[in-house]
C-alpha cells in the first residue's frame, strides 16, 4: 500500500510538472508562421518590442549594445570565439537588427544542421554571458562607427543622420541607432543586464519561424523561449517631431570634395493606411530607390549627369546605399518623406538644391497624369515581385504585417491595391500627405559660410558642362538657376563635422 502511494505521488508530481511545462509555451498570437515544405531551410525572426528609442537619456546605444551582447558575444555555455567555430562548418549564422522600435534576432540554417544550430541560437538569447571584454569590444566598434566611418567615411548616411536627428531631435528617433558618443562610453555591464531584464521578456516578443520546420521545432522555439521572466510588454508611443516652420538648413562643414544633401519632412502615414499604397505609386514616380526611370533621376542624373542617384521615400531606408529594395523589420510608428541627393560637385550643390526643390514642388502642384500613373503603376506590379524572394525576407515583412497591425500580406495588399486604384487616388494622396513649404535640409560640404551667404542671398546658380547641352536642358537651367529658395537667416545654422553625435 505505500508503495503504491508512492507511485501515485510520483505520477502525480510528473504529470504537475509536465502540464506545467506544457503550459509554459509562448502563445501562438505571439507567432509569425510562414511553413513551406520544400524550403531545405529554416529562418527564424525573433523580434522584441524594443529599439533605440527606449534608450534612457545619457545611455543612448543602450539598446543596440545589450542587442549585439546576444548576436555577437559569449553566451555562459560558449565563448564567442567558440561560438563562431561551430557555426562555420554549418553555413549559418545569426545576427541582430535594432531600429527606433524593433530589435530583431535572425538567423537561418539548412534543416539538415538544426540540431547543432538550434542550441547555438536559442543559448544566446536565453543564455548570454555579458562578459566585460565582449562589451567593450562591441563599444569600440560602435565608437569607430560613429566617430570615424560615419563622419568622415560616408558622407550620404552622415546626411541622413543628422537629417532624422534634426527633425526628430527631443524624441527617442533624435539620434543615431548606435547610441551617442558620450553615452556609449558611459554604458557599464550592469546597464546591459538591467536592460536585458526589463525588455527581453516573453510578453515582449513576437517569434518568427519561417520554411522547412516542423511542428516540434515550433513546440520546441515555444517553450524555450518561454523561460525568458514574465515582463511586461513595451508599448511604443509615437515620436512626435518638432512642428518646422519654413525651410529649416543643416550644413555640415568638413573638407568635403562632393556635397551630400537630404532633406525631408514628417508625413503622417503608415502602410497600414490604404492610402499609403497610392503614396508609394506616387514616390515611385518621383524617386523610386535606385530606379533609373524615376523623375528626379532623369532631371538630375540622367540629363544632367551631375551625380550617381537620386530618390525619395516615404518609409525608413537605413543603409540605402548597400541596399536595392527596402529592408525590413525597420518599421517605425512615425514616417518622414526623404529625399537623398547622393553627392554634387560643390559647385553645383546650390544648384541641385533648387532643381530638388523645384521638382518637389511641381510633382505637388501637377501630381502624376494619367500616363505616368500607368506607368509607374505597370513597372511596380513587376518589381515587387523582387521584394521578398526569400523565406527569409518573406519572413521579414511578415513581422512588419505583424508590427503595423496589418490583417494578411502587406505585399498581397500593394499587389491588390495596383489593380483597383486611380490616378485621381494618387493625386489625392500628393496633395493630402505631401508639402514644400516646411522642411528641412541638411548639406554636408565644404566652405560652409559662402553657401549660408549664397542661400540667404538667393544669388543664382548658373551651372557649367563639360560638354554641350541641349537648348532645352540649358532653358530650364536657366529657370533653375533663378528658382527661389525663402530661406530666413535664422533657420540656417552651421556645425562642425567633429561637434556630431555627441549629445
Amino acid at each position: 500500500m505505500k508503495t503504491k502511494l508512492t507511485l501515485l505521488l510520483i505520477w502525480g508530481i510528473m504529470t504537475s510538472v509536465l502540464l506545467f511545462s506544457c503550459s509554459q509555451k509562448i502563445d501562438t498570437s505571439r507567432c509569425v508562421l510562414l511553413p513551406v515544405a520544400d524550403d531545405p531551410t529554416i529562418s527564424f525572426r525573433i523580434y522584441f518590442k524594443v529599439g533605440s528609442q527606449d534608450d534612457p537619456a545619457g545611455k543612448e546605444g543602450l539598446a543596440f549594445l545589450t542587442a549585439h551582447m546576444l548576436s555577437e558575444a559569449a553566451t555562459q555555455i560558449n565563448s564567442y570565439e567558440e561560438i563562431i567555430a561551430k557555426l562555420f562548418p554549418l553555413a549559418a549564422s545569426y545576427d541582430a537588427t535594432v531600429s527606433a522600435e524593433m530589435t530583431v534576432i535572425s538567423g537561418r540554417v539548412h534543416k539538415d544542421n538544426l540540431s547543432a544550430y538550434y542550441p547555438l541560437f536559442t543559448e544566446a538569447i536565453l543564455e548570454p554571458a555579458f562578459q566585460e571584454d565582449d562589451l567593450n569590444r562591441l563599444k569600440s566598434n560602435a565608437l569607430n562607427y560613429l566617430e570615424n566611418v560615419l563622419k568622415y567615411a560616408n558622407d550620404e548616411e552622415l546626411g541622413k543622420a543628422v537629417l532624422y536627428n534634426e527633425i526628430f531631435a527631443g524624441t527617442g528617433y533624435g539620434h543615431p541607432t548606435e547610441g551617442l558618443i558620450n553615452s556609449i562610453n558611459s554604458i557599464s555591464i550592469n546597464d546591459v543586464k538591467d536592460f536585458y531584464q526589463k525588455m527581453y521578456n516573453r510578453n515582449n516578443i513576437i517569434i518568427g519561424l519561417g520554411g522547412g520546420y516542423d511542428n516540434e521545432t515550433l513546440a520546441k522555439l515555444q517553450q524555450d523561449l518561454a523561460q525568458l521572466p514574465r515582463g511586461a510588454e513595451n508599448v511604443a508611443t509615437r515620436a512626435v517631431p518638432y512642428d518646422i516652420q519654413g525651410l529649416k538648413v543643416t550644413i555640415v562643414e568638413k573638407d568635403a570634395n562632393a556635397s551630400a544633401i537630404s532633406l525631408g519632412f514628417p508625413i503622417n502615414i503608415t502602410r497600414e493606411n490604404p492610402e499609403w499604397y497610392a503614396l508609394a505609386v506616387a514616390n515611385s514616380w518621383f524617386g523610386e530607390h535606385r530606379n533609373s526611370s524615376s523623375h528626379l533621376y532623369q532631371v538630375i542624373r540622367e540629363t544632367r549627369g551631375l551625380n550617381y542617384g537620386d530618390y525619395s521615400y516615404i518609409e525608413h531606408f537605413p543603409n540605402s546605399g548597400y541596399y536595392q529594395f527596402p529592408p525590413v523589420n525597420v518599421a517605425r510608428h512615425q514616417q518622414i518623406f526623404e529625399i537623398w541627393i547622393r553627392p554634387v560637385p560643390n559647385e553645383a550643390r546650390h544648384f541641385v538644391l533648387r532643381a530638388t526643390m523645384r521638382e518637389l514642388h511641381n510633382f505637388i502642384e501637377n501630381g502624376l497624369t494619367p500616363e505616368q500613373f500607368n506607368l509607374t503603376r505597370n513597372f511596380l506590379r513587376k518589381y515587387i515581385l523582387h521584394y521578398a524572394p526569400t523565406t527569409m525576407m518573406r519572413l521579414g515583412y511578415a513581422i512588419d504585417d505583424k508590427f503595423y497591425g496589418i490583417e494578411g500580406s502587406h505585399l498581397e495588399k500593394l499587389r491588390n491595391a495596383l489593380d483597383n486604384m486611380t490616378v485621381n487616388d494618387v493625386n489625392s494622396a500628393i496633395r493630402k500627405y505631401l508639402q514644400y513649404d516646411n522642411l528641412q535640409i541638411v548639406i554636408v560640404t565644404n566652405e560652409a559660410e559662402k553657401l549660408r551667404e549664397d542661400l540667404l542671398a538667393n544669388t543664382p546658380s548658373p551651372i557649367k558642362y563639360a560638354a554641350p547641352k541641349p537648348e532645352a536642358v540649358l532653358k530650364e537651367d536657366n529657370e533653375i538657376a533663378n528658382y527661389p529658395l525663402a530661406i530666413r537667416p535664422e533657420n540656417i545654422k552651421i556645425v562642425n563635422v567633429r561637434d556630431l553625435f555627441y549629445e
